[in-house]
């Protein structure tokens, strides 16, 4: 019996992932609406919390304030990229042009990377450094997202119109007052542990970048305003975005610079950067609250990254902690959420667990009313 559920679980997982797969299209810009849709509704609540004397924003006009604020970003982010978008791509064929003259003008007496490919060093380099390519796929990825934009407006109206019946329907799902404050505590979990996460994020992030662009401007390199805002968006991905943020504008410095002292200085700036809000600042914010493994968290990374791309990777840390926290409120499921965590420690306590969880409140072990179990349990009881 163990062995049919172990391959219904199996089968259940590759079912899902394929229609994640399949439906990209349709769940993505669902995903991104609902993502914006708590992000609004984030913003909104900060709104009406503020308050002058005895006079506070009322709830309707702090949700206008928001979507209009984020309506205001996202048109300003766009018509930046789209200025300076042209710019970029006139100046990729220079910029890879001149790195791979300078990279074939050092001696490498230990690598033979051409020997290794079995070509010349600078077809290796033209293969390795295509900034066109490169700058093409991001175009790429904003314009997709741009494209499905109709729809993830479709899904954030209906969010907006549903959410004030979510209460309703999670106390017409759980029918049971006990079971539903339990329901409403993961949820509340979840909202909190997002929220926190996001803020914390989107504070490291923009502080990195804010000092990054600073610093780029400072050394006169080129586009340092574009490099900021990647770097700030970049942060977003776990680990491997951070890298990327160095490298790439480091390999900029170099390409428009004749010597070696703009890209070090680039690149140890932007480094440092990285090195004291990514593992000083931001574990000192973040504390235990997530305590998820590195190791998982860039497993995480290339799996959704495969599904969904660059939108994945941005996402794929929202996700696993998500799926965590519902995995750490149920015994069966626990052992799932102490691989996935750093150090073994679960915020959510054994005896805390929804061992018994229904909807309805029934015990989930006991058996179905009017099935066999039932009838033999009524047997032993003498009924």
């Amino acid at each position: 019996m163990k062995v049919l559920n172990y391959l219904a679980v199996v089968l259940l997982v590759v079912v899902v992932f394929y229609l994640l797969i399949v439906g990209e299209s349709l769940l993505l810009p669902l995903v991104i609406a609902v993502a914006l849709w708590y992000l609004i509704n984030t913003l909104a609540a900060a709104l009406g919390r503020l308050s002058v004397g005895k006079f506070s924003i009322p709830g309707p006009i702090c949700l206008l304030l928001s979507i209009f604020t984020f309506l205001g970003l996202i048109w300003g982010l766009v018509n930046f990229l789209s200025a300076s978008f042209g710019g970029v791509m006139e100046m990729a064929p220079v910029y890879q042009d001149n790195l791979i003259r300078r990279l074939e003008s050092l001696s490498l007496p230990f690598v033979d990377v051409g020997a290794i490919q079995g070509e010349n060093f600078g077809q290796t380099l033209i293969d390795w450094i295509d900034l066109p390519s490169y700058a093409t796929s991001l175009a790429g990825s904003a314009a997709g997202i741009l494209a499905s934009s109709s729809l993830i407006l479709i899904y954030l109206g209906f969010l907006f119109f549903e959410q004030r019946q979510f209460n309703n329907k999670i106390s017409a799902l759980v029918s049971n007052e006990a079971r539903e404050k339990e329901v409403r505590g993961i949820f509340e979990r979840i909202r909190d542990d997002i929220q926190k996460y996001i803020s914390i994020k989107m504070f490291t992030s923009s502080l990195t970048g804010l000092l990054s662009c600073g610093l780029l401007l400072l050394m006169g390199v080129d586009f340092a305003g574009v490099w900021g805002l990647l770097i700030f968006l970049l942060n977003f991905i776990p680990t491997v975005g951070s890298i990327i943020a160095t490298m790439f504008p480091a390999m900029i410095a170099l390409a428009q610079s004749d010597g070696y002292y703009l890209f070090f200085m680039v690149l140890g700036g932007i480094g440092a950067f990285q090195v004291v809000i990514g593992n000083v600042i931001e574990p000192r914010l973040m504390g235990s609250s997530f305590n998820l493994s590195p190791i998982v968290i860039l497993l995480n990374l290339a799996l959704w990254g495969t599904i969904w791309g660059i939108p994945g990777a941005f996402l794929c840390v929202p996700f696993l902690i998500i799926f965590t926290i519902i995995m750490s409120h149920f015994p069966r499921t626990r052992p799932i959420a102490i691989i996935l965590s750093s150090d073994g420690y679960l915020r959510v306590p054994l005896e805390e667990a929804l061992e018994t969880f229904s909807f309805t409140g029934r015990d989930c072990n006991a058996p179905m009313p009017g099935s066999d179990d039932d009838a033999d349990e009524r047997d032993k009881n003498g009924d």
